[in-house]
């Protein structure tokens, strides 16, 4: 779809001019600031040289100032520091407006509104290098990126670091997680942002791999003024480039981005000429659902490269949450093997009856023996021989005649080079097989030793498995992943990832687990990134008989809601099939879809209470899901998203009267009960409990 380039009005101009007098304008910049705001005007950004003729920017909305001037730049090897000493050779402006499609997502159409920004910069001695810094302000937020063109004499750059700064306008409030280069399957902390300190956490006792060298924290992390504006601090278009964490330094209120480099080399990355960075994000609230609503990160992104008409949403069921029990184990010597022929096709047989789309098998290949824990992984799996427990074709075959998918397992171990090896013999197996999605693992420290799961290196070896999956028709749900950036968007096989810390935690964690509040916190800072494979739906929250040391700190109703707060297009009902059979709150999960049409915060504190509605893709049915925190609470909650003038039919799966996160969390009630637009819902959630609803016209 082509980008609308519109001209600029004369009442645009004359509040153009009148804007460079505001409040916005950075008084100790020199003559040359260029403004440039949002199309609605309230986001205001200002571009200028400092008295060192440093690259600088100034952020504000409505006036107030959210950036402090702040220093752009960048340091390479053999090469001088690109930071200082320059002039502004030319500035151009534009604005555009378009409307996208989504093939799978949150919502169906998108809206790409923005006014875009080039400033085009050189040394006026010695090199005359020249580069384009590019600006897009949005109504709720921003996005900037360098963009290095050829050299003469000069084929290739070496990166040592970036110099990318937000200097904060306040100690603002901080839900944050450690800028570890390995993993993202840290707690969330709550802290003003003077208080940030991600050392202290260096050394978790529950993380297969972790790596924290700085004061620094993962993005996308989110912050709130004293104003009461919501803020979100991220990047887009994650390509051939480090994943960026963001140095702290809280005295300053400043934040620098920090590279995530490679214990190989002595650089941060390498790039070849021309080429442009990542864009570096600023999302802007000014209530917190807002900031989920917005599709900033995806618009930054380039239009689809491809079609993926073989993928469709779905739910699934799976051999996965028993090895985490300890019922199972992944490997054959055990003697607990669980991925067996008979058990896959009693979990097909479930599927099938009831109308989930998909079983995911894990521990299915050999070499699970020696996969963790050995230095030396290269070559454990080869991604195609079953234990011989496990006939593969028959069980694939018979998921066709039943009508559900078979999801593939793959896990490397974090031996990159053994998977690329292999990639096009496993993906071929899977088109032969007619299985079309995979969810991949990387648990571990990579191999080659020095590398780190958010580098260069691995942000190339994603998206070789990413491009590759594409040409057999196969879909990645990653696990230990590299972050989402809106890649989707460009490459819409890669459906889901982890990236946080899972379900899982709950079996095994010595730390008690995932307390009450950090599904409250996750929908504003994990998932404004993208689609999150967190696998809900457990009933059995006590763990019983297999983990009496653990459980799952929420209640029933609460991991119902889950299928409509946590966004993902594959959603597993993720506990044993047992605990299902019979039980009549699974009709929950049954009715609940994977795609939307559109999706809406209805009532939100972030670490508090989230509460949310969805339309089913080209449907007429709504879903609501509300969870809280620790802390019990009645919301009222107006359902003017229904369509006016029907009446629906509602089922209610709510918190019991007695119910409890911890004393009593299978407490639960299912109700009936008609309801209209101009109707308000009264939902009681238990302390860390929820409420979930799916509403059907009664016209249908």
């Amino acid at each position: 779809m082509k980008l609308m380039n519109r001209h600029v009005p004369f009442f645009f101009i004359f509040s153009f001019l009148l804007l460079l007098a505001s409040a916005c304008r950075n008084e100790n910049a020199d003559s040359k600031l260029i403004h440039l705001e949002s199309p609605g005007g309230q986001l205001g950004l200002d571009f200028f040289l400092d008295d060192s003729a440093r690259a600088s920017y100034l952020v504000c909305f409505d006036g107030d100032t959210l950036l402090e001037p702040s220093r752009l730049g960048f340091l390479f090897r053999d090469w001088p520091a690109l930071s200082s000493g320059l002039v502004i050779e030319s500035s151009e402006q534009h604005e555009a407006d378009e409307k996208w499609e989504m093939p799978w997502g949150e919502q169906h159409w998108v809206r790409n509104h923005y006014r875009e920004l080039a400033v085009k910069l050189r040394e006026p001695g010695g090199e005359k290098r020249q580069f384009t810094l590019r600006f897009r302000l949005y109504d709720d937020g921003l996005g900037f990126r360098y963009e290095f063109p050829r050299h003469q004499g000069k084929d290739s750059v070496v990166i040592l670091d970036e110099l990318t700064e937000f200097r904060l306008a306040g100690n603002y409030r901080c839900w944050w997680q450690p800028g570890d280069w390995d993993i993202y399957e840290h707690l969330y902390h709550d802290t003003p942002f003077r208080e940030i300190d991600a050392l202290k956490y260096r050394h978790h006792p529950n993380l297969a791999q972790s790596y924290i060298p700085f004061n620094a924290v993962n993005t996308p992390v989110t912050m709130k003024t004293a104003g009461g504006l919501y803020l979100s601090f991220h990047e887009a278009d994650l390509s051939d480039f480090p994943g960026m964490t963001l140095r702290v330094f809280p005295d300053e209120l400043r934040m620098k981005s920090e590279l995530v480099g490679s214990d190989r080399y002595a650089w941060k990355a390498s790039r070849k000429l021309p080429f442009h960075t990542p864009w570096r994000t600023l999302q802007v609230a000014r209530r917190p659902g807002e900031l989920i609503e917005s599709k900033l990160i995806l618009n930054l992104n380039e239009a689809a490269k491809y079609e993926v008409p073989w993928f469709k949403p779905m739910k699934y069921v799976g051999i996965w949450w028993e090895m985490h029990l300890g019922k199972s184990s992944w490997d054959l010597a055990s003697g607990r093997h669980g991925a067996t022929t008979s058990k896959a096709m009693r979990y097909i047989d479930f599927a099938a009856a009831h109308h989930i789309g998909g079983v995911l098998v894990e521990g299915w290949n050999t070499g699970w023996e020696h996969w963790i824990g050995f230095d030396d992984r290269e070559g454990v799996f080869d991604f195609v021989t079953p234990y011989p427990d496990y006939d593969l074709q028959k069980v694939a075959s018979y998921a066709r005649e039943k009508g559900v998918q078979l999801i593939m397992h793959h896990e490397t171990s974090s031996a990159p080079r053994t998977y690329e090896a292999q990639m096009d013999t496993a993906y071929a197996l899977m088109r032969q097989l007619g299985i079309h999605v995979v969810k991949t693992g990387y648990v571990g420290k990579i191999i080659p030793k020095g590398e780190y799961h958010h580098g260069q290196w691995m942000v190339r070896h994603y998206r070789k498995a990413l491009r590759k999956a594409a040409e057999y028709e196969v879909a990645i749900d990653a696990h230990e992943p590299i972050k989402a950036t809106g890649i989707r968007r460009t490459y819409p096989n890669f459906i889901s990832r982890e990236g946080l810390r899972g379900q899982e935690f709950n079996a095994w964690a010595s730390d008690g687990g995932n307390p009450p509040e950090h599904l409250t916190i996750i929908p504003f800072t994990r998932m404004l990134a993208g689609p999150i494979d967190f696998t809900p739906g457990i009933f059995n929250l006590k763990l019983s008989p297999w983990k009496d040391k653990n459980q799952v700190n929420t209640t029933l109703a609460h991991q119902l809601a889950l299928y409509v707060v946590i966004y993902s297009p594959v959603q597993m009902a993720a506990d044993l099939i047992e605990n299902y059979e019979g039980h009549p709150a699974f009709q929950f999960i049954e009715e609940v879809p994977t795609d939307w049409e559109e999706s809406h915060v209805l009532q939100a504190e972030i670490g508090d209470y989230i509460c949310m509605a969805r339309k089913e893709r080209n449907g007429k049915n709504w879903f609501l899901g509300a969870i809280t925190d620790e802390n019990g609470r009645t919301l009222k909650i107006p359902l003017s998203f229904l369509a006016p003038g029907v009446r629906y039919e509602a089922h209610i799966y709510r918190d019991g009267p007695d119910a409890h996160w911890d004393k009593n969390p299978a407490s639960y009630r299912i109700e009936r009960k008609d309801f209209v637009s101009g109707d308000t819902l009264t939902a009681r959630l238990a302390p860390g409990g929820g409420i979930a609803l799916s509403f059907f016209p009664l016209d249908r």
